[in-house]
């Protein structure tokens, strides 16, 4: 019978502390926050005896802030409650329409988008949302703190940047204008209980009705979900019209790469991609102009 540590920790020094002296004796160790893809892992993918740390009594992780100037999502802090924030949802629809898509209504329960994004899958939801967002990582090491956009944490299939002793703490958003808007959309075969296809999470900022600022993010159809650079730049200084839309779905298709396994073909996740680009961006302007 497979082995598990347990330890649940109140406080920052505490985690760092149980991390170090894991790694100095050799011992593996894992965090769990909501648990909803350790608790799996453990049973079928990955039976290495570990230590399993528990952060969810930490205050740090527990914090759900919405200030005048930042948004601040603990990694212990569960969709649902992320749901329940009126003015949380009003400043960043998009990113809790992907969190709302993450397992069932008991499963938000538990799951938080921080261990989703730990979680590292190519097709997890709330990563092309928090990209878009410009979400940064809030990292806790050995020496204090650091941060790293979340388009440089996941860097493979299940692997992400943390190093050896660190977790994270949460993820840090600017408090967007009222001109500024996003959104998630993501295709799957059933309607929901399923895994993404394709998902592309977008923001738009405009001045009027010229988009003055935006950011693209593609999931599913490559490795780790990117930030489509060239997908934006198609959209700045326009008006966000049927041909520049055009084009900002054509590099979404030209960034991704996908495969082909039995829930879609690589042709036809690209084609998908780019329609997804365009329909997300049209929410995402409707609701800057307040339509």
């Amino acid at each position: 019978m497979t082995a598990f540590g347990y330890t649940a920790p109140t406080s920052v020094t505490e985690v760092l502390s149980l991390l170090e002296d894991n790694a100095r004796s050799g011992g593996a160790t894992q965090i769990l926050a909501g648990g909803t893809d350790v608790l799996v892992q453990m049973r079928s993918i990955n039976r290495q005896p570990r230590t399993i740390i528990d952060i969810k009594r930490l205050v740090e992780t527990n914090r759900l802030e919405v200030d005048a100037k930042q948004i601040y999502i603990g990694s212990a802090v569960p969709s649902a409650k992320m749901q329940e924030h009126a003015e949380l949802k009003s400043l960043y629809p998009g990113l809790l329409e992907a969190a709302d898509l993450i397992g069932s209504t008991q499963v938000q329960g538990r799951a938080t988008v921080c261990g989703n994004l730990c979680n590292a899958s190519p097709a997890g939801d709330s990563i092309p949302a928090l990209i878009a967002a410009g979400a940064v990582c809030d990292i806790a090491t050995a020496s204090g703190s650091r941060e790293l956009a979340v388009e440089d944490f996941v860097t493979g299939v299940g692997q992400n940047a943390l190093a050896e002793g660190e977790f994270l703490l949460g993820v840090k958003l600017r408090r967007p204008t009222a001109s500024t808007k996003d959104a998630y959309l993501r295709f799957t075969p059933r309607t929901e209980m399923d895994i993404a296809v394709v998902g592309v999470g977008v923001s738009i900022s405009l001045d009027g009705a010229e988009c003055v600022a935006a950011r693209v993010a593609i999931g599913a159809v490559a490795k780790t979900a990117r930030l489509v650079k060239a997908a934006a730049e198609s959209l700045v200084g326009t008006t966000l019209d049927d041909a520049s839309l055009h084009l900002a779905g054509e590099a979404c298709q030209a960034a991704a790469q996908p495969i082909s396994d039995k829930r879609g073909s690589a042709s036809y996740r690209k084609k998908v991609v780019g329609v997804l680009c365009r329909r997300a961006l049209v929410v995402a302007r409707d609701r800057a102009l307040g339509r």
